[in-house]
């Protein structure tokens, strides 16, 4: 049934409608709430599907409907192969969250940076954008052959048994499977590339590449836990440690950042190594809190980047010092920049509060001097929320801005289709669980 859903979406491109696209895509959403089970059910020998996996699935098609909605535009310049490229990404994202066969999941893994690159490199803003693709492609690569080596090696030495990995202590083996993960969250050190390619991306490229491809890499680590949790034990340390002083600087680096989508992509690194501290807690509260951060960093940032392209796209500048005082031109919207500002700084009842303060426990249990680091992480996280918020939205107004709509329909029910399932989902976490 799934397969003829799936059909049906691509046939809608040989119409040239947007509209009836995003229909579509919110009827397979119904249909997969509907008709499967979040229990662990077979979709074929090596594709299976459970809850981590069913909410990431429903994110991915959630995102993408978001995405053809915030890119009207695109209807004058090539809709046709923007939206197959949309839907072949969405397609690829769906099986690499659906694949229990390792070499599978890397294949389509890899296979979801080709429509990403191009998507940057052909609907992007600048000339950059070709230098940005190369960052993301190189990055990916260079951290891909060292997986691709061991699992050729686990296959080549009969390790694809799950017992005998988790038996087994080859170092070699953990650092190449983590590496690609670590370099694809990203962890603090491996982010140089994420910045260059959201500046460099159109809005659809920003919201898929941090609400979902992000998401790859945390997946891929808690897959890859439950085969070889000896090593996950011994060397944890090493990624928490890296992770939470890396939270720290790239919070810092947050507060002095003038372009608005460089400003959320660094603030997509601190949230995320949150997210790599808990899983690698090894913990039950850590796992389950780095699983909802996950789903909420995934509707929250990419909400950032549609707000900050509503105002691109009436100043033509990305700069904070520019977009001032918009509070003025655009009264309305300025709710719309406090409410995600504020579910940014994980505020209740968003569903990345839950996650946060079960990432807390989970690291005060494993350490209490985390506490330190935690508490500045916080603190800063909201430093750099309301410096974004209150830049943007007061101040003086730059003279070169006049006269311009305070917003159309469209983008508040953009907004609004983030902020709800963000809030309101706090209300039955066992929709997750």
């Amino acid at each position: 049934m799934l397969k003829l859903v799936l059909f049906s979406l691509f046939l809608t491109l040989l119409l040239f409608n947007m509209w009836l696209l995003s229909n579509m895509l919110i009827l397979l959403v119904l249909f997969i709430i509907l008709f499967f089970s979040k229990d662990l059910i077979m979709l074929s020998y090596n594709m299976h599907m459970d809850n981590i996996s069913y909410s990431l699935i429903i994110l991915t098609i959630w995102i993408t409907f978001l995405m053809i909605n915030s890119s009207p535009l695109y209807k004058y310049n090539n809709m046709n192969l923007f939206l197959f490229m949309v839907l072949l990404l969405m397609t690829l994202l769906i099986l690499s969250f659906c694949s229990y066969n390792i070499m599978m999941f890397y294949i389509f893994f890899e296979t979801s940076l080709i429509p990403t690159m191009i998507i940057i490199m052909g609907w992007g803003y600048q000339p950059e954008r070709v230098n940005a693709s190369y960052y993301l492609l190189f990055y990916t690569l260079f951290a891909s052959l060292p997986m691709l080596v061991s699992i050729m090696y686990m296959y080549s030495n009969n390790m694809t048994n799950i017992m005998m990995l988790m038996s087994s202590d080859n170092s070699f083996i953990y650092l190449g499977m983590t590496l690609a993960f670590m370099i694809k969250v990203p962890l603090f050190m491996c982010h140089f590339w994420l910045p260059k390619a959201h500046v460099e991306a159109p809005v659809s490229g920003s919201m898929i590449l941090a609400g979902i491809l992000l998401k790859l890499g945390t997946y891929g680590l808690i897959r890859v836990m439950y085969i070889m949790p000896a090593m996950f034990i011994n060397y944890g340390f090493i990624w928490i440690s890296i992770s939470l002083m890396g939270g720290i600087m790239i919070s810092l680096s947050c507060m002095m950042q003038i372009d608005m989508k460089s400003m959320i992509a660094y603030s997509s690194v601190a949230h995320m190594s949150l997210v790599i501290s808990g899983i690698m807690t090894m913990n039950m509260w850590g796992m389950i809190g780095a699983y909802f951060m996950m789903i909420g960093h995934g509707l929250c940032s990419s909400a950032l980047f549609c707000l900050a392209n509503i105002s691109y796209e009436r100043s033509g500048s990305r700069s904070i010092l520019i977009n001032k005082g918009m509070l003025s031109f655009m009264p309305s919207m300025t709710l719309m920049w406090f409410l995600i500002s504020s579910s940014n700084i994980s505020c209740p009842p968003t569903i990345s509060l839950a996650g946060e303060i079960m990432i807390l426990n989970s690291l005060m249990s494993w350490n209490p001097l985390c506490m330190i680091f935690l508490s500045f992480s916080s603190f800063l996280s909201a430093c750099y929320s309301l410096y974004l918020y209150s830049h943007t939205q007061h101040g003086m107004i730059f003279s070169g801005c006049y006269s311009f709509n305070s917003g159309n329909v469209r983008e508040f029910f953009l907004i609004m289709m983030h902020w709800i399932p963000l809030n309101l989902i706090i209300l039955k976490l066992t929709l997750l669980m």
